[in-house]
């Protein structure tokens, strides 16, 4: 299931508990990343996924540039169980034009 940049931002607002995964290489976590987000990369997720992301009822919020890594990370994870996975629609740069327009795009 998708969720979209606005009703991500409510939920930050409203203090919900959910993690935010941004499932980016690294060079594009450094260039930009929202705020409360935490970097498990597509390229490490299968490996390093059950570690990190240890409570499989936990609300998860996975986002990437546009959208297509973060669905593919969603999916691995609702195949190994995980109750409440949400994909960021449109990625970083949806967010960044919707809710932190002053944000950095590339």
């Amino acid at each position: 299931m998708d969720v979209t940049p606005r009703e991500v931002k409510a939920m930050q607002v409203r203090g919900e508990k959910f993690r935010l995964i941004d499932v980016r290489e690294l060079d594009e976590w450094n260039t930009v990343r929202i705020e409360g987000a935490d970097l498990l990369p597509l390229s490490e997720f299968q490996q390093k996924a059950a570690a990190i992301l240890d409570d499989q009822n936990e609300k998860i919020v996975l986002y990437c540039h546009h959208g297509m890594r973060s669905a593919r990370a969603q999916g691995y994870l609702k195949s190994q169980g995980y109750a409440d996975v949400l994909n960021l629609a449109g990625g970083i740069d949806a967010w960044a034009r919707e809710v932190e327009p002053g944000m950095a795009r590339y």
